[in-house]
């Protein structure tokens, strides 16, 4: 075996450079809340959706700090607080917030609001069916019906 160091087979491989190629001419969404404007990133950074994650198994205020800090900057929960910022305002706007990074312009304030209002009846087992199949399936009549022409007797 030689003790010579190894000398890499191919040319390292630069993300840095190639990212930094990927990035311009996305545009980005922006909101007003509270009289400031936010401008939303071009995508969902790792540290939010990772944060999302722990946020949904801990009771803990920070938590929640350090997930809206990646997106909104630091001392957006804490000043949404002190507004008067309802938890389904919250909720309403991380909807609208998450669809509009991805594609901006895919979701309106109102849309993002009634998907809330759906995913809370749904949680409270209050959801109507989603669709039409689910709504028709409660209002079969039972017994025998007509037979049908290929149908088992």
């Amino acid at each position: 075996m030689s003790e010579s160091p190894e000398q890499p087979l191919v040319e390292t491989a630069d993300f840095d450079a190639f990212f930094a190629e990927q990035t311009p001419g996305r545009p980005r969404a922006a909101l007003t809340l509270y009289e400031r404007e936010y401008v939303l990133p071009d995508s969902l950074p790792l540290l939010f959706t990772l944060q999302m994650e722990r946020v949904q198994d801990s009771s803990d205020p920070d938590d929640v700090r350090r997930m809206l800090a990646t997106l909104f900057g630091e001392g957006a929960l804490d000043t949404w607080a002190e507004r008067g910022m309802t938890d389904r305002q919250l909720a309403i706007v991380l909807i609208y917030s998450a669809a509009n990074i991805r594609t901006p312009g895919s979701l309106s304030m109102q849309r993002a609001a009634e998907l809330h209002d759906e995913q809370d009846a749904t949680k409270a087992g209050k959801a109507s069916p989603a669709n039409r199949a689910q709504r028709r399936a409660g209002t079969k009549k039972k017994g025998k019906g007509k037979a049908r022409s290929g149908a088992r007797s």
